[in-house]
């Protein structure tokens, strides 16, 4: 989408089916030795993994499993290590506490797709990092992209951010749309999300309301940069 297009206006929610059929439509042929690299942006708590590893699973029961890939930005959060250092492990979540680059340079990878006369890097399976709720930390080597994949999922809040890193990661994805949910809804699911992870229902909700929220609202402004606006269905997590 260009800087003059008009924005798509949110649509009501769709079912899953008409979704995945058009997941589906961007799926390359096999014998064309394309991938398709597709994002889904928006705010914290928009329903952007559950839709994604959704989309995922379904492409995988129609076409194979293995031909459509999952990939999380959320595995590219720095450390808590790297952020006590640099002073941010407060803020953990905003754009600053990712490593932008880093994501950029495995979408760069998966873009490529080798031949079998290849020894390039599309040719070998590509380990994909993930966030740890848990323990609170990304984690290496959760997901697998291998080479017979040729759709990647791709999500996370900063994917269409006009902001070096992020910039240079859009340059790798072929359709980008923006997830949207209600506020509302979003912040119920953000204060689950905490307690989940351990926290009590007062420090859950100081974080919502201090990081979440302001996050959510410097994503926002992205979703003019996106293809598509999409609410999906409520669906069950994974």
């Amino acid at each position: 989408m260009s800087s003059t297009d008009p924005v798509p206006p949110a649509v009501p929610a769709t079912t899953l089916a008409a979704l995945v059929a058009d997941v589906l439509a961007l799926v390359p042929d096999a014998a064309g030795g394309r991938r398709t690299v597709l994002g889904l942006a928006g705010p914290p708590g928009a329903g952007k993994s559950t839709l994604a590893r959704h989309l995922v699973r379904e492409v995988g029961r129609h076409l194979g499993a293995g031909v459509a890939a999952y990939v999380p930005l959320d595995g590219f959060h720095l450390s808590n290590a790297q952020l006590a250092r640099i002073g941010r492990l407060d803020h953990k979540g905003a754009p600053d506490t990712f490593d932008a680059w880093g994501y950029a340079a495995l979408l760069a990878r998966l873009a490529h797709v080798a031949t079998k006369h290849d020894n390039a890097d599309g040719d070998h399976d590509v380990y994909v990092p993930d966030y740890d709720r848990a323990l609170h930390e990304p984690v290496a080597a959760r997901h697998r992209v291998t080479p017979a994949a040729r759709l990647v999922v791709t999500e996370g809040n900063y994917l269409a951010a006009d902001a070096p890193g992020w910039r240079a990661a859009r340059e790798h994805i072929d359709v980008l749309w923006y997830v949207e949910a209600p506020d509302d809804v979003r912040e119920t699911r953000l204060v689950d999300r905490q307690l989940a992870g351990g926290r009590s229902e007062p420090d859950a909700r100081d974080w919502v309301e201090r990081s979440d929220r302001a996050n959510g609202e410097w994503v926002k402004p992205s979703r003019e940069r996106c293809d598509r606006i999409v609410v999906p269905p409520l669906l069950p997590p994974f």
